[in-house]
C-alpha cells in the first residue's frame, strides 16, 4: 500500500492529520478500524490523514473519545480555525456551545447561524476581491461557519431568540438565486420549535436600542455573558452590570420589533423579488 509522506510543518491541518495517523499507528489499528471506533468510513479518515480533507469538531470529539485524549484533539481543532478570529470570540464560542439560550442582534447581514453556505460564501469571496483575507481564509471562514452551526445542531438545542434589522433582508447578498434561498431558511428558522424570529423595521427609528450587532448567551446556570464586535475588535463582557443592561436594552428592542407572525409576513413579502 502507498502511504502519502505528509509534511506536519506544511499547514495546521497537515500537522493535525499526521497527528491523528501517528496515533492510529502506535495502537496498531488500521484505518477502518479507527473508522468503526469513531462512526467514519476510512476513506474519510484517509483523507484527514493526508491534508485533504479539514477536520470537523464532531470528527475531532470522537477522536479524543476513540484515543481517550481528553480533549487535546479538539483544542488542536479550535487552535487551527480560530487563529485570525477576533479578540474575545473563541471565548464566545466555548460558552454558546453550551448555552441554554441564545439572543442575536444583526445588522446589514443575516446572522451567522442562519446563513445558507451560499450566503456565507458571497460574503467571504466579498472580502477575498477586496484584498482583507486571502484565499484560505475566506476557505476557512466558510468551513468554520459550517462547524459552528454543526456544533448547535444537536438533539438539544438551546432556545434561539434572533432579531434583525430591516436591512438584513432588504441588502442583497449573492445572486437572486443565493438570496432567495437564504431568505428561505429564515422561514424555515422561524418554523422551528424553540425558535423566536423578529424584524426591527426602519420606521421604529431611534426608538431601535441597539445600534452594533449584540449576542447574549444564558448559560445552564442561569448567568449572562454577552459579546459585541466592531469592524477590527471583538469584546467579550461577563461583568453582570454591563450585561444586563445589555440584556435590558435587548428586550427594548424585542418589544419595538415586529411580532413573528409580521416579521415572517415581510420576510415573505421580500422573498417575491427573486426567483
Amino acid at each position: 500500500m502507498n502511504i502519502k509522506e505528509l509534511d506536519p510543518d506544511s499547514s495546521p491541518q497537515a500537522a493535525f492529520g499526521a497527528r491523528l495517523r501517528r496515533m492510529r499507528e502506535e495502537r496498531g489499528w488500521s484505518q477502518d478500524e479507527l473508522g468503526i471506533r469513531m462512526g467514519y468510513s476510512s476513506t474519510h479518515l484517509s483523507s484527514v490523514e493526508t491534508g485533504r480533507k479539514r477536520p470537523t469538531l464532531r470528527l475531532t470529539r470522537r477522536a479524543d473519545v476513540a484515543f481517550g485524549t481528553g480533549d487535546q484533539f479538539e483544542r488542536e481543532w479550535r487552535e487551527m480555525t480560530q487563529g485570525a478570529l477576533l479578540e474575545g470570540f473563541p471565548e464566545y464560542l466555548e460558552y454558546e456551545a453550551r448555552a441554554a439560550e441564545v439572543r442575536l442582534y444583526e445588522i446589514g447581514i443575516i446572522p451567522g447561524l442562519l446563513q445558507t453556505p451560499e450566503y456565507a460564501r458571497c460574503l467571504a469571496d466579498s472580502a477575498l476581491r477586496r484584498g482583507a483575507i486571502t484565499p484560505e481564509q475566506a476557505d476557512e471562514r466558510v468551513a468554520f461557519l459550517a462547524e459552528r452551526q454543526e456544533a448547535l445542531a444537536q438533539p438539544r438545542l438551546p432556545m434561539m431568540l434572533v432579531v434583525m434589522d430591516e436591512s438584513c433582508i432588504r441588502r442583497q447578498v449573492g445572486g437572486p438565486g443565493a438570496m432567495g434561498a437564504q431568505l428561505d431558511r429564515l422561514l424555515e428558522f422561524a418554523e422551528q420549535p424553540g425558535t423566536v424570529l423578529q424584524i426591527a423595521p426602519y420606521e421604529i427609528g431611534e426608538r431601535r436600542a441597539l445600534n452594533l450587532p449584540l449576542n447574549l448567551l444564558t448559560l445552564p446556570d442561569l448567568t449572562v455573558v454577552a459579546y459585541a464586535e466592531s469592524q477590527i475588535r471583538g469584546h467579550l463582557e461577563r461583568e453582570s452590570t454591563s450585561v444586563l443592561a445589555l440584556l435590558s436594552d435587548y428586550h427594548h428592542l424585542q418589544a419595538e420589533a415586529l411580532t413573528q407572525a409580521a416579521s415572517v409576513a415581510m420576510i415573505n413579502e421580500a422573498r417575491k423579488g427573486y426567483p
